[in-house]
């Protein structure tokens, strides 16, 4: 008995010392990848947390031009199309209450609208990025159901859906979200929030600095809400652990039945389900999003490893018209943390 005990008390402590040294790698791997300079230096956040517990977080560069305000781990970024995620939630949270039915046509929910599409494109369609909608005023460019085109029309509409259904505004009903899965540091971008947010930068030819938000309302639900690192994990950690949704609700935004390229993904398409990729076609099954919107100064990436509760967020505010280096550093921490022996 007593040569048992031993050999488990070394195997326990072999297993912590392999844990300390991934980690410890994971830590030299990142802080070395975002000290370089080019093609691009590095501004922005980043977070890899796994189960709750924070392996590796840094905020590097500026905040703000004025005074030299530095970023910080609780500095707020603007979302991006990462806010398409929490708008299907919303969506969903209304299909659990029988309030929605996903395979019903927009009309049924937004019966003012004139354009002969609403009678033939479903909330599931609107969800995956299906529905053939390129232009509120235009005709579909695709049978809807068929073909993969990524919009914010999409989650425009879906937006406006919120709304009729709750019978309020988006921002009552988002914060109310935000508020129940205790992300107390975000929000709707109204005058309050943009107060406290950061500046973007956008590089093109020369570099620019946003002091303003600029989203449209309108777009807010697909590209325009605010958050931070700390409360995107919150987020991964609710969601993914089914917090938030009914088990089949959930398993349905997990689902696809179309796929995406995307190259902070790699080569190979990858499914798309309800404002959020599912890359399920290895060991490591991976679920996240990519944000960028250049007029505004923004970039972001969220990721989540549900089989061992670890998520991986990086959010810069900068971004770069040559979409070739935009989400370097993004596509970057992912591959260090997808070798680094973490998420096994």
């Amino acid at each position: 008995m007593k040569f048992n005990v031993n050999k488990i008390i070394i195997f326990v402590f072999y297993l912590l010392a392999n844990v300390a040294f991934a980690q410890s790698h994971l830590q030299e791997r990142i802080d070395s990848l975002l000290s370089v300079k080019q093609p691009r230096a590095f501004n922005g956040v980043v977070l890899v947390s796994q189960k709750g517990k924070a392996l590796y977080q840094n905020a590097l560069g500026l905040a703000k031009s004025k005074n030299n305000e530095l970023l910080k781990m609780n500095s707020k970024f603007v979302l991006l199309s990462n806010s398409k995620q929490i708008t299907a939630v919303l969506i969903l949270r209304e299909v659990d209450k029988g309030k929605i039915d996903l395979q019903k046509n927009i009309r049924t929910y937004l019966p003012n609208y004139t354009q002969k599409w609403v009678d033939s494109v479903n909330i599931h369609q609107l969800l995956n990025h299906t529905s053939g909608i390129v232009s509120i005023e235009k005709p579909l460019a695709s049978k809807p159901g068929t073909t993969f085109r990524y919009t914010d029309l999409n989650y425009i509409l879906l937006g406006k859906i919120v709304e009729a259904v709750t019978k309020t505004s988006y921002e009552k009903a988002v914060s109310e979200l935000f508020g129940i899965c205790g992300m107390k540091n975000s929000g709707y971008p109204n005058s309050a929030i943009q107060s406290s947010l950061v500046n973007g930068f956008h590089f093109s030819e020369n570099k620019e600095e946003i002091s303003k938000y600029i989203i449209s309302k309108d777009r807010v639900p697909a590209s325009g809400l605010v958050s931070t690192v700390s409360d995107l994990a919150i987020w991964n950690e609710k969601l993914h652990n089914v917090k938030l949704l009914k088990p089949a609700t959930y398993k349905k935004m997990i689902s696809y039945n179309i796929l995406s390229q995307h190259n902070v993904f790699g080569e190979k398409a990858v499914g798309y389900g309800y404002g959020i990729r599912i890359n399920d076609q290895s060991d490591i099954i991976e679920f996240g999003h990519t944000g960028i919107v250049p007029e505004q100064g923004f970039t972001s990436v969220n990721l989540y490893y549900p089989q061992t509760k670890t998520s991986v967020i990086v959010l810069e505010n900068q971004c770069f018209d040559d979409i070739t280096i935009s989400y370097f550093f993004e596509a970057g921490v992912r591959k260090i943390v997808l070798e680094s022996g973490i998420l096994k």
